[in-house]
């Protein structure tokens, strides 16, 4: 089945979009259905050569960045982004991509396609490089507010992406909060980590910031607030790295050579901290695949995005992750039937 890509989405579409699905398509084989305007697109694809592997899905309707998220289900139901979620719905399409308008896209996966069975609260999660591999962190930014049970879905969510399409074997999930120690942070966190305690998943307990890059946890799990606030620090961060190192070089006694002879260094570095290289955030909990990528996503970020999407799909992730949220549902109320029994004796 192909993935739906929003071609209208981002900031510099269809272009990024168009360039991007021939990519996956001529070098990836994969099979997309273009969601946009016709009348812009084939003239973008017209420049690359065409690929039979794509088909153009006409919409006449953009949702703009600045556009409310609840704009694609109330006024314009034929959108791009819409489409490409009735895509996923009807089973034309076993995954969405977008660079488009971040809420808007939240909207229409969680109220077109819907979520996976006892899962309230899809999250946005990142893959952030550590110093021995990557790091999985959710939510960064569907859910501001959350309550324990919610950051415990969080937690198997991540367990999944983290096993099945990161390669982890078995991923140690952290519960991120400002201490080690079991009674540290919010009454979220406290209730949170009485409940990862009782999932089976190999939880190692609290982490701090400093856990994100250190390799140590392979699953970060908090709420959409902090979540979004390291993400943006960390990417941040990574660019003001790579800008600082390379005028420093440049501007020492014999900088330029210096520079070339550090050059391979700085690409790999860049490759392993560029958000292009990752693609698109994974919106879990949701029926089938959804994948947000920035709004300055170029066509390298976008054919990278529809790869994930691509092993997404073939993980089956949805149905294990339904699977498991449904036999913590069963366990609980197994318990609260046993109490319930013991009161009434």
């Amino acid at each position: 089945m192909p993935i739906a890509l929003d071609a209208m989405g981002g900031d510099s579409a269809p272009q990024s979009a168009v360039e991007g699905a021939f990519r996956a398509a001529t070098e990836d084989g994969c099979a997309i259905l273009l969601v946009g305007d016709r009348a812009r697109i084939e003239p973008e694809l017209r420049k690359l050569g065409g690929s039979g592997r794509i088909e153009i899905v006409h919409a006449e309707e953009v949702v703009g960045m600045d556009e409310p998220a609840i704009t694609p289900i109330r006024k314009k139901r034929r959108s791009s982004l819409r489409l490409c979620a009735e895509l996923v719905k009807d089973g034309r399409a076993q995954a969405m991509v977008t660079a488009g308008n971040t809420g808007a896209a939240l909207a229409v996966a969680k109220m077109v396609i819907g979520t996976v069975a006892g899962v309230d609260r899809p999250a946005l999660a990142a893959v952030l490089p550590n110093a021995t591999g990557k790091t999985v962190l959710l939510d960064v930014g569907a859910n501001v507010d959350s309550k324990a049970v919610h950051l415990r879905e969080f937690a198997v969510m991540g367990h999944f992406y983290a096993q099945e399409v990161i390669g982890t074997l078995s991923p140690r999930v952290g519960l991120m909060s400002i201490g080690e120690e079991e009674g540290k942070g919010t009454d979220l966190t406290r209730e949170a980590y009485k409940l990862l305690k009782t999932t089976g998943l190999n939880f190692i307990g609290n982490v701090e910031g400093r856990d994100v890059f250190t390799g140590e946890v392979d699953v970060i799990v908090c709420d959409g607030f902090v979540g979004n606030v390291l993400l943006k620090s960390a990417e941040a961060l990574a660019e003001f790295i790579r800008r600082m190192l390379r005028e420093e070089i440049m501007g020492a006694a014999g900088g330029k050579l210096g520079y070339l002879l550090a050059k391979g260094a700085f690409e790999r570095f860049r490759q392993r901290t560029d958000y292009t290289e990752y693609g698109g955030a994974p919106l879990l909990g949701v029926n089938g695949g959804c994948f947000i990528g920035h709004g300055r996503s170029n066509a390298h970020a976008i054919q990278n995005a529809i790869r994930r999407a691509v092993e997404f799909s073939n993980a089956q992730l949805d149905r294990k992750i339904r699977d498991k949220i449904a036999e913590l549902h069963s366990q609980e109320e197994r318990h609260l039937d046993g109490r319930q029994g013991a009161e009434a004796g």
